[in-house]
């Protein structure tokens, strides 16, 4: 049976624990996993700490923290804490996140992500197997290190968020999970063809990775402000988060129309660009509309073979009580 967990917006909310009551809501509603990102809020790792302490069965997860600004043991010895913190509900979710985050807000070349983050998720598997850690990589030279305190048993997942093909098949080698975000129903397809392959390279058992599937959500007695928050967040991402989520959605066979919400994003057309998106896109991406609907909407995501857990991600644009509300009206 298809999971059903939720993605946290950790930097909207008003406090720390305005975040961390929406974790106790989405246990008391039933939700297997809280999914925390890191972006330009507050760090993931000190709301899931929190949100540790005052919950008792969801399972706890980044999604993503970037493979950039920590260095892979710290990122070990931190999953390796949370384990501990959240008696063993922890999941690691990396990623390489973008040029524009890195190189403009971290201050640190991009470089080349792909190898980036393989030797990443290898060092960090290392750290939390408590063997002194041995790595002779392009970007890190590990000789030595190794936790002091005794290794989390069992060991969290290591998963890992990625888009373009050679990513994903990165993941099926040598993670435990895909974070796939900002998909159309047909599309991830192609993709999940890529993480099989590298699952195959990597001599593993396909069955043996979680894919979690990431859908923007809102759920509205008023149905076209659902829509619209929802095509207002999709064109966005499109748009305005550099070039890789357009790139993404023209590999999946939208080629005209990706770069077409991309220029009007970017020469400021904002309205065109989500009209677009209503027009042509909103009814392959997102689930929106009311309640009703917007479970059908979910459910159809949830369908689809290879996905093991859809989480419900809101709108940037909806108020804590619009997030509240979608939350409560798609709780498995």
């Amino acid at each position: 049976m298809t999971e059903r967990d939720v993605f946290l917006p950790v930097g909207a909310q008003p406090t720390l624990d305005a975040l961390v009551e929406q974790a106790i809501t989405a246990e008391e509603l039933g939700y297997d996993r809280a999914w925390f990102p890191e972006s330009w809020g507050r760090d993931a790792v000190t709301a899931i700490t929190t949100a540790a302490e005052r919950t008792d069965e969801i399972g706890l997860g980044t999604s993503i923290v970037n493979v950039y600004s920590r260095s892979p043991a710290l990122l070990g010895q931190t999953a390796a804490t949370l384990q501990e913190a959240t008696d063993g509900r922890f999941r690691l979710g990396v990623g390489p996140s973008g040029p524009i985050v890195i190189e403009n807000w971290h201050g640190m070349e991009f470089g080349n992500p792909l190898r980036r983050t393989r030797e990443t998720i290898d060092i960090v598997k290392q750290v939390l197997d408590g063997e002194p850690v041995q790595y002779d990589g392009e970007y890190f030279d590990l000789d030595g290190f190794k936790l002091r305190c005794g290794a989390p048993d069992p060991a969290p997942p290591v998963d890992a968020a990625a888009l373009g093909p050679k990513m994903v098949e990165l993941v099926g080698r040598f993670a435990d999970g895909w974070h796939a975000v900002n998909y159309t129903k047909d599309g991830i397809a192609e993709r999940l063809e890529d993480l099989e392959r590298g699952a195959e390279l990597g001599d593993r058992d396909i069955d043996d990775l979680r894919v979690t599937l990431s859908v923007s959500c809102c759920a509205l007695e008023d149905e076209q402000r659902a829509n619209d928050l929802v095509a207002q967040h999709i064109a966005f991402y499109i748009g305005g988060m550099g070039t890789y989520y357009r790139d993404n959605l023209v590999r999946q066979g939208y080629d005209d129309l990706a770069n077409e919400i991309y220029d009007a994003w970017q020469e400021d057309e904002r309205e065109h660009a989500i009209d677009l998106v209503k027009s042509e896109l909103r009814e392959q991406m997102g689930a929106a509309g009311t309640p009703e609907q917007a479970r059908t909407q979910v459910e159809q995501y949830e369908a689809i073979d290879a996905v093991d857990a859809v989480y419900i991600s809101f709108p940037r644009g909806a108020t804590t009580d619009e997030i509240h509300e979608t939350m409560t009206a798609l709780a498995p």
